[in-house]
């Protein structure tokens, strides 16, 4: 029986028991804090084992997505051991109990899946009689086939009679099955829920017993088909092979790289299913996990030779194994094999300079005459490049050096605050004031949105700073949720932003600033402006029909852009969030690169043309399968009922959405982008306008474009040419400017031809106006060295308002006792400055550039006194 087979028959054989067939849950559960990923089956159901679902929902069956990592480091070194895996499941809630769920599995076990009896043995809680009688006086298990052990083992939380935590628990009965070689795997435990503890051994029964089963999909296809661990099965031998020969290394199972092709194998599953739900890799929650997951797959890789990414390569194999349950994952695979190679090449840039710090504090542990590596070196290793702790450890051995683990613990259990999120059973089954509302409304409240912007309704709750009140009164300043029976507002979700308006009633008026979902309620969030308000008041409530309908401009328009992008980048560009809002929209999609302007114009284009088509807009509600085979869009990453929503549009467009949209495609009116950006890698999104929002846009641009358009004295339609010929007019004069600058403003030949006869040499004093300190002293040497003696030169110059003197003599004047510096001593003073230097160079400064004339003639007098001249 093949893995797929396995999941059908399964299912099929609990929903002849009556079991509601139910979906599996999204990988990141909806509101749920407790825990990062859906680690079990029965999270989903959490709602309904509290006894807060709907009373006719009693039993269901499901296969759930699951992601653990608390035994990560097993993965690949055992047969079992798993990130990502299926659950699969039956439930009751408050209806069949234990003999039910005993009877079914040893039925299952033996009569469907033809496992013999003998290869079967189960474990029951030490004290529950009830199941061991079932077991063996009613299924017939031999006394020795049956083994009883305590609460750490068969006991659901562990432990929990002793230790804790309070709350719903209650004993386990597992089944094992047992190779030829001695080998038992456990494949399937039987959770009976039946308490409520209070305190330490303090177990009162529950009104409502539940049902919680759970087996491995993996490890029972691995006993079904006669293998010994589940990388051997049909569904891992093609990733396992993938990864082999990806790498160019032979898969040895007993080997080291056979534990790494593996680990490999396991994580490019989970990658594949996370990413699917958009879950990318970064430095918390869910992120961190994945990110961890692919770096661990890569420094294997790299621990084998390969330098470059591989990776993504695999992501093609699962998305095709996984076809059968899962064939959305095959429109997604290039999305995201974009973002798995992205982050390889990331973590490969850091990846070498990590090995070298690695050795750093190798080196530097042992320069320091220890042999314990440091928590916070460790940890920086593993937080800041990626390197698992365990390669650290197992690399230090090998210089016998150790890792300070309480201190790496330390610094792990403090990033865990924000890149961890709890698994305490105690938070399980938290409740809050709208579980108590469930309670007496199962039906939550009834939207009319669809058709309506108002409606009358009863108020059956009011949500006051977290409790539920029986009355509020105006004048407050704190928000407070009003619930309703029935309404016509849209809670926000799928992106589309909550509805604004009015509640009223006898004697109270209600401002709705923002409407929320919660619980199957929706929530109209804002204060009470007059009078009070008291459950079971009969109200009215009313829209802001204008704002919805801005809103409702801007969902349609989404779903046109969407074709827009299928069509002119292709299917890869999925769907990836959006924010819906009056007249505005924000978009994100998968692409592996920008837009780009010719596209961007041509997908603006086709939302417009079909705007001008006009064609219907129509929905539908139907069965999920069915909705599929029609072929309509769903957003990855999203939990869908099993009923559901279908827009659609002409016969263009067939989406899955609860959203608000138009009665056709032309009230959109005018769809305008006005921006295109990165979000992430591999990650786009657009921004436009509709409606009034793009014409006020466009108007204003208009308005831009015609004073341009006026200051430059041409047409409108000749802007864009009179402007480029401007630039290049500028660009010319910047040149011939900067050429100007560029041209020496007097040269070394010059200077010596304006040189006076004095004594039997050649003095030079002259003002060189627009030249640099620098190239005083420049024009200088020049000159010198032309003249090869008998030379005296004094320059100045003026910048900024401030004066600079520089003079030099040839080393025949210096012989005659001649001296630059004195030379400037005389003249500096002139222009207000002062200075000097060596007998052969100096520089001086000035503040009066008025008096740069005056300088000149001192310094031609003080030559000729010097030389006789």
């Amino acid at each position: 029986m093949t893995t797929d087979e396995l999941r059908d028959a399964y299912l099929d054989f609990f929903a002849s028991k009556g079991c509601e067939r139910r979906a599996s849950d999204v990988l990141v559960p909806r509101d749920d804090p407790t825990v990062l990923f859906t680690p079990a089956g029965m999270n989903q159901f959490k709602r309904e084992f509290m006894g807060l679902g709907d009373p006719n929902f009693k039993r269901a069956t499901t296969c759930q997505k699951c992601i653990r990592t608390g035994d990560i480091e097993n993965v690949g070194k055992t047969g079992r051991h798993m990130t990502f895996f299926e659950m699969l499941g039956n439930f009751s809630f408050g209806d069949y109990f234990k003999r039910e769920a005993i009877h079914w599995a040893w039925e299952f076990l033996t009569n469907t899946l033809k496992i013999p009896a003998d290869r079967l043995t189960i474990t029951v809680y030490l004290d529950d009689d009830e199941a061991y009688d079932i077991w063996h006086n009613e299924v017939k298990i031999p006394a020795n086939r049956i083994t009883r052990m305590g609460e750490d083992d068969n006991f659901w939380p562990a432990g929990a009679p002793t230790h804790g935590p309070n709350g719903v628990c209650g004993p386990c009965s597992e089944i094992f099955y047992h190779y030829d070689d001695g080998r038992e795997v456990e494949i399937w435990n039987l959770v009976f829920t039946q308490f409520n503890r209070v305190g330490p051994n303090q177990l009162e029964p529950l009104p409502s017993k539940n049902i919680d089963t759970g087996m491995g999909l993996e490890r029972a296809a691995s006993c079904l088909q006669g293998v010994k661990t589940n990388f051997e099965t049909d569904i891992f031998v093609p990733l396992v092979q993938a990864v082999s020969e990806v790498l160019g290394k032979r898969y040895d199972a007993d080997s080291l790289d056979g534990i790494r092709i593996r680990r490999a194998a396991d994580h490019a599953r989970a990658l594949t299913f996370t990413i699917f739900e958009n879950v990318r890799p970064g430095p918390e929650k869910q992120g961190y996990v994945v990110r961890r997951l692919l770096r661990r797959a890569v420094l294997d890789a790299y621990r084998m030779g390969r330098r470059e990414p591989y990776l993504f390569e695999i992501i093609p194999v699962v998305a095709d194994v996984m076809k059968r349950p899962y064939p959305e994952l095959l429109e997604s695979v290039p999305r995201i094999q974009t973002v798995v190679r992205e982050e390889e090449e990331r973590f490969l840039r850091n990846l070498e300079n990590g090995i070298k710090l690695m050795d750093d504090v190798f080196r530097k542990t042992e320069a320091a005459g220890s042999d314990t590596i440091s928590g916070d070196d460790a940890f920086s290793l593993h937080a800041t490049y990626g390197i698992p702790v365990e390669i650290v450890e197992s690399l230090g051995a090998e210089r016998d050096l150790k890792i300070d683990r309480e201190g790496f613990e330390a610094h792990l259990a403090e990033h865990g605050r924000i890149s961890r999120g709890s698994t305490e059973a105690a938070d399980v089954f938290a409740t809050g004031p709208l579980d108590a509302l469930k309670q007496e409304h199962h039906e939550g409240t009834s939207f009319l949105g669809y058709e309506t912007t108002e409606a009358e309704g009863t108020v059956i709750g009011i949500l006051a700073q977290g409790k539920l009140v029986e009355n509020e009164v105006a004048g407050g300043t704190a928000p407070v949720a009003l619930v309703l029976d029935r309404s016509p507002f849209y809670g926000e979700s799928g992106g589309q932003v909550g509805d604004i308006g009015t509640i009223e009633g006898d004697g109270f008026r209600f401002r709705v600033e923002d409407t929320q979902r919660d619980h199957g309620f929706i929530l109209h969030i804002g204060h009470v402006e007059d009078g009070t308000i008291s459950v079971n008041a009969r109200a009215t409530a009313r829209v802001d029909a204008a704002r919805r309908e801005a809103i409702r401009r801007a969902h349609s328009a989404t779903h046109v852009l969407h074709y827009a992008l299928h069509t002119h980048l292709g299917k890869h560009a999925q769907q990836a969030g959006s924010k819906v809002e009056p007249d505005r929209l924000r978009f994100d999609f998968s692409n592996p690169e920008a837009v780009g302007r010719d596209r961007l114009k041509r997908i603006e284009e086709t939302v417009n043309d079909r705007i001008l088509l006009g064609e219907s807009i129509r929905w539908r509600t139907m069965p999920l399968e069915d909705a599929r085979k029609l072929g309509a869009m769903a957003l990855f990453g999203e939990k869908y009922p099993d009923v559901v929503r279908v827009v659609e549009m002409g016969e263009f467009s067939r989406e899955l959405c609860g959203g608000t949209h138009l009665d056709s495609v032309g009230q959109i009116g005018l769809f305008k982008i006005v921006g295109e950006e990165s979000v992430s890698a591999g990650t786009r999104r657009i921004s436009a306008l509709t409606g009034k929002a793009a014409y006020d846009y466009i108007r204003q641009e208009e308005e831009a474009l015609g004073a341009v358009s006026a200051a430059l004295k041409v047409p409108p339609q000749q802007v864009a040419q009179r402007v480029e010929a401007l630039l290049e007019e500028i660009k010319t004069l910047k040149k011939q400017a900067a050429q100007r600058r560029e041209a020496p403003k007097v040269s070394a030949d010059e200077l010596l031809n304006q040189a006076k006869e004095v004594g039997g040499a050649k003095v030079v004093a002259l003002a060189v106006p627009g030249v640099a300190a620098g190239e005083l002293r420049q024009l200088i040497d020049v000159a010198r060295r032309k003249a090869e003696s008998g030379l005296a030169a004094l320059l100045i110059t003026e910048a900024d308002g401030k004066v600079i003197l520089a003079a030099g003599l040839t080393p025949d004047l210096v012989d005659r006792g001649l001296h630059a510096g004195n030379w400037l001593k005389q003249v500096a003073p002139v222009v207000g400055g002062g200075g000097g230097g060596k007998a052969d160079f100096a520089q001086a400064g000035g503040k009066k550039p008025d008096q740069i004339p005056q300088a000149i003639e001192t310094a031609l007098q003080a030559a000729r006194e010097a030389l006789g001249g």
